[in-house]
């Protein structure tokens, strides 16, 4: 449950989702995730780093070992989320019974 818990925190995931490709400062960070406060970002850091998920880098944060593993789960939840939304649209394409 404490994984559910960290992903469950704002913005978690999200900066999880944007360090997949590769390291990251924390004014990159800022950019590609509008809305996020500084200092939401900076606790958020902390906290991912204190659980071994994200480790501080040259060029940032990046993801450590573990951090890695969990991209490819959340490569399988994106495929997932798609075929889910095309499910729903076509749901939405079909005629209701009245």
């Amino acid at each position: 449950m404490a994984a559910l818990d960290l992903f469950g925190r704002r913005w978690a995931l999200r900066i999880l989702w944007e360090l997949r490709a590769g390291p990251l400062g924390a004014r990159a960070l800022l950019a590609r995730c509008e809305g996020l406060s500084s200092s939401v970002l900076y606790q958020r850091l902390r906290e991912l780093t204190s659980s071994g998920i994200i480790a501080p880098s040259a060029d940032g944060y990046e993801l450590t070992r573990l951090g890695t593993e969990l991209s490819g789960a959340f490569r399988r939840l994106d495929e997932w989320a798609v075929t889910w939304a095309q499910e729903l649209e076509r749901n939405d394409q079909e005629p209701t019974e009245t």
